[in-house]
Formats: C-alpha cells, structure tokens, sequence
C-alpha cells in the first residue's frame, strides 16, 4: 500500500471529536461553493461534491439549508480561504487550511496557538512544497464491477495513484487537478459517490518518540479546535 492508504489508516484513529465542529466546517464548504459557482448542484460540480459529504456525515437537513440561506443572501461576509505554513516542535512540517470571515483575527490565532505550541508561523512557501495536494474519492462497493486492479487500469488515464479497500467504500486517489474529471467518470458510469475531497500528503514523514509526539499534538489540537481552521496536515507519522 502507499502513502495515501497508511496516512488514511492512521487518521480514522483520530477523527473529528465534535460533531458540531465537523458540521460547521461543511457548512463553510457550502457557502464557499455555492458563492463560487450558484446555488444549483447540477451545474456546480464543488456543491454537489459538498453536499455528498454533508450526507455522508449525517449532517441534518436543517443544517445545511440554513447554510445554503447563508450562502444566497447578499447580506452576509464571504468567507474566504487562507493558507498558513509553519513547524511545530521537532521541525514536524503544519499545513493549516481556513475559511473566514476575518482575516485578522484569523491570522492572531493561528500565530498565536504556534507561539503557544513552541512552533513557527512561517511564511508564504516555506512548507507547502513538502506536500503533494491530492483528491480523493470514497465510492459504493455494489457500484464497481470490477476488481481493484482493473479499476485502476480503467482510470489509468486520470492519473489514479492509489487504489483500495476500505470499510467504508472503495478509495482512490489522483492528482489535484484531475478531481473534476474523476467526478464526471463516476457520475457517468452510474458509481455513487459517498465523499470526496482534497488532502495534502507530505512527501516524507518523521517518526517521534511518544513524549515528542504528544508535544505536537497538543499544538495540531489547539489548531484543529479553531472556529476558522477547516483542515491541519503535517509530516508527523500517526
């Protein structure tokens, strides 16, 4: 298996604790999507790809019309993505995804829990070279017809790089560009979609002791428990 498989496998042993928390992420993905490319998911591939996921969490309807109603009235912020670059304790490489409102107090408090940490704010650059950024897509089992590695020879032409069993679907992964084209083939081929996204894998990972993880953790959940933070990526092996 590859990067993609062992860095997934070590994830779900930590998912997000708050089901509040991951439900005010979607409903930020949605209004980014919605205010990107119309309200409609038929013409706008980002809100049904969006909308996939709010299903696949178990997000309730009333929670995603509310932040669809967001989305379409003029008279709210945008909220606008923000990328930040730094180190936590023992040069563990941070990549830390936000969408926000404010830009400013989104950038004291990520400085801020760094700071906190013992890690580095870093600048523009100075870490995201480190991560390949990828697509992923979970799809239904029942769907595919063929084994694994026929599958992955069907969508050689996208780039697939990995491929895999999982207990929640069948997974693949393939260059961040080629998401709207992987999408399409799904969708055309009649295979449900249950999630899809975008992840960054970073190129090589370092292996601590447990009391230098831990240092690290506390500063990766600091990030992770922030109204603005949707995504935190690091080069730590879990």
């Amino acid at each position: 298996m590859g990067r993609a498989f062992e860095l997934r496998k070590g994830r779900k042993m930590k998912r997000w604790s708050a089901m509040a928390k991951t439900f005010t992420r979607i409903g930020k993905d949605i209004v980014m999507a919605i205010k990107d490319g119309g309200p409609n998911p038929d013409t706008n591939s980002r809100l049904r790809a969006v909308m996939q996921n709010a299903k696949a969490a178990n997000m309730p309807k009333d929670n995603v019309e509310r932040a669809i109603k967001k989305a379409v009235d003029k008279d709210t912020s945008d909220y606008k993505e923000a990328l930040f670059e730094g180190y936590a304790p023992h040069g563990i490489a941070i990549i830390v995804e936000t969408a926000t409102d404010n830009n400013n107090r989104t950038v004291a408090n990520v400085r801020a829990i760094f700071n906190k940490g013992n890690g580095n704010l870093g600048t523009s650059g100075s870490v995201v070279f480190m991560f390949d950024r990828v697509c992923n897509f979970t799809v239904k089992k029942e769907d595919i017809t063929v084994d694994l590695e026929e599958l992955e020879l069907e969508l050689i032409d996208f780039e697939v790089e990995e491929v895999f069993n999982d207990d929640e679907g069948i997974i693949i992964y393939a260059p961040f560009e080629q998401f709207g084209a992987i999408q399409s083939y799904f969708e055309d081929n009649n295979v449900e979609i249950i999630s899809s996204g975008f992840e960054r894998i970073p190129a090589s990972t370092t292996k601590l002791s447990e009391e230098q993880q831990a240092d690290v953790e506390k500063l990766l959940e600091k990030l992770e428990d922030d109204d603005d933070v949707q995504n935190v990526y690091h080069s730590m092996v879990m």
